[in-house]
This record gives C-alpha cells, structure tokens and sequence, in this order.
C-alpha cells in the first residue's frame, strides 16, 4: 500500500485519514447486528421527525437538521466497507506509523508541553497517548471531515446495518444543537457522525467533551485545550491507569500459541474487538506459559495482569488495562495498536 502521509503534506494526510476511517471502521460504534429491510426514507424520516418532536426537540430545530435529506450513497457505501477482507496488520500500520506524523507529533508535544502538563495533572492520562490519538484521528486537527453530520446520521439511522446506534446518536446530535453547543449548519464531520479534532461520535461529546480554556464552550472544533482535555477526559472514563503502559508485543512459539489457544478463554465482554483478546492472567502465568518479549528474553517479573491479543497476521501483544481504554476510544484492535505504537514512538520527549 502507499504511504500518503510520507513526506508530510497536508493533501497526504488528508488521504491518509480517509483511508483510516474507511478501514478501522466508526470511532466508539458497536458491531452491527442484522434488520429488516427499512421502509422508504421519505416515510421513515418523517416518522422520525414526528418522533424527535415527541421528544421535546424545537420545530424549528427538527426542520433544520432533518427536512428535505436524502440518503447519502457514499455514507452507506462507507459503512458496508466495514465488512470488507482486513487489509493485514502491517499495511494498516504502514499507512500511520509515518515518520511525518510522528515528527509532527513530538513538534506538538513541544509546542504544547504547559498545555499537557496540565492535563497530566488534571486527568492522570500521559501525554503521549493524548498526543497520538489527536494524531490518529486528524493529523493533529487539519482534516476532521466535511460531511454534514445529520446528514450521516439520518442516513445510518435509516440504513439497516446499525440503525439502532446511529438513531441513538441522531437524537444526541439534536441535544447537542438544542443546547446551543454548535449550530446545525456547523456540524460537519466523518461519514460516520464523528466531529471534531478528537473525533467524538455526539453521545461521547455530551459525556465526555470538556471545556478546559474556560471560555464556556467545549469546542472539540477549534480549541487545543478543549480537545486535548476531552481526549483525556474520555481515556480516564475508561479507567486509564496513569503511570503505567499499554503492552508490548511479545513472541510465541506455534506450540506456545497453541496451548493458550486451547486452555485460555477469550474474553467475553466488552467491544467487539475482544473477539482476539484473552481472559486477563498474571504476567508470571504468561511467563510459565511460555510467552516471551519480542527478543525471545523473559517477561520482566512485575506485578501486572494482562490479556493477549491474538492477531490474524501471528503477531502477538501482551496487553494491560490503559490498551483496553484505548479500545474504548475506538473498538478495532489495529486502531488501537497504531495508537499505542505511535505513543511509543512520540515519547515524552518535549517537557
């Protein structure tokens, strides 16, 4: 695969991100489950306006957000994509682990250091995975989409594959307008409904999103603070471990892998990601087991418990509880181990 952010351009970037989006799927969105075929979207959207009225949302608002849209073909082409063959782990990190990005991620650990400090303080969540997630998600804030986000959403909504979740976020969109957060006609974003620099989904918005500059407005759109601290903000709402790491990726023999395949279940809750993830065991077990660091050394003898994620490519990561907050952020593994590669490769470099 082509490297579009090689070299660092801006229209490279650009590419990039759409690639990204495209493969590692809606930012926080559950897998799809199956539905019946929808009726007409004339029909269905104004039983759904008829709804949303029910619900207490402005006339005035619901007509704006909602009267007149169509079915958007290229949200729905992108949404089917999802189910198309994984392109492999190492193509997927090829096109994000770029020397340009980490660059411009350690010039922003720079440029931003008071700023993080701060936000380390308030949050408890290291700098570098804020850095790397604004990074993954946007090129560190220049492309953030330019689909109209009721637009997305009414046509997901609409679009059997996971109505259920996309009509939910369709509602909290209108929240968000009905409480003067943004305008409808400045809500625009990815094919998905996700806004902003740290690309929240408008549920993970109202809950998450936070106004770190004080100015009274979270501005996931054009404030620094606001987006680094609401970066922040939504990792510890998934229990981030502040002082502690994400993994490592590890090395198993073909009989190692197998033993674990057969006598360590799988995880049973949580994302849809965890289908390759293991039930947590203590890092001496892994280390009996026979798991080794990546240069066929012992695992080091700390007090940790950890899963494995079992990639399709054999690779395999020894993973600790922060690895699993990233998951919250965005339930793809490959989304999740090229956010943490890339905070590895940032560093704290900058303070």
């Amino acid at each position: 695969m082509p490297n579009p952010w090689r070299g660092g351009s801006l229209a490279g970037i650009r590419t990039a991100l759409v690639i990204a989006v495209v493969a590692a799927g809606a930012a926080q969105a559950p897998p799809a489950t199956p539905a019946a075929r929808p009726p007409p979207f004339q029909i269905w959207l104004v039983e759904l306006m008829e709804e949303a009225r029910r619900r207490g949302f402005d006339r005035d608002l619901v007509e704006q957000a909602l009267s007149g849209r169509q079915p958007l073909p290229r949200v729905i082409q992108a949404d089917r994509a999802q189910a198309a063959p994984s392109p492999g782990l190492d193509a997927y990190l090829s096109a994000r682990l770029t020397p340009a990005l980490e660059a411009r991620g350690r010039e922003m650990m720079r440029q931003h250091r008071h700023l993080l400090d701060r936000i380390e303080h308030w949050f408890g969540v290291q700098r570098r995975f804020v850095i790397a997630i604004w990074g993954a998600e946007t090129g560190y804030g220049p492309y953030t989409g330019d689909v109209p986000t009721f637009h997305a959403l009414a046509t997901l909504a609409w679009e059997p594959r996971r109505a259920d979740y996309f009509r939910g976020e369709l509602f909290d969109a209108l929240r968000m307008a009905q409480r003067r957060h943004i305008d409808v006609a400045s809500m625009v974003g990815s094919w998905a409904g996700a806004m902003g620099q740290p690309q929240f989904m408008p549920s993970s918005y109202l809950k998450y999103a936070f106004d770190f500059d004080r100015d009274g407005r979270r501005d996931i759109w054009n404030s620094i603070p606001d987006t680094l601290a609401s970066i922040a903000n939504y990792l510890r709402g998934f229990d981030w471990r502040n002082g502690e790491t994400w993994g490592r990726e590890v090395r198993l023999s073909a009989a190692v892998r197998d033993r674990i395949r057969r006598d360590v279940p799988p995880r049973r809750e949580g994302c849809s990601a965890v289908r390759n993830l293991t039930e947590t065991r203590a890092l001496v077990e892994w280390g009996e087991f026979g798991v080794r660091l990546a240069d066929g050394s012992p695992l080091p003898p700390a007090h940790l418990d950890a899963s494995l994620v079992l990639t399709a490519d054999e690779r395999t990561f020894l993973v600790y509880r922060n690895y699993e907050a990233i998951l919250g952020y965005n339930c793809s593994h490959y989304y999740a181990l090229s956010v943490a590669m890339l905070a590895d490769r940032i560093g704290d470099r900058g303070r």
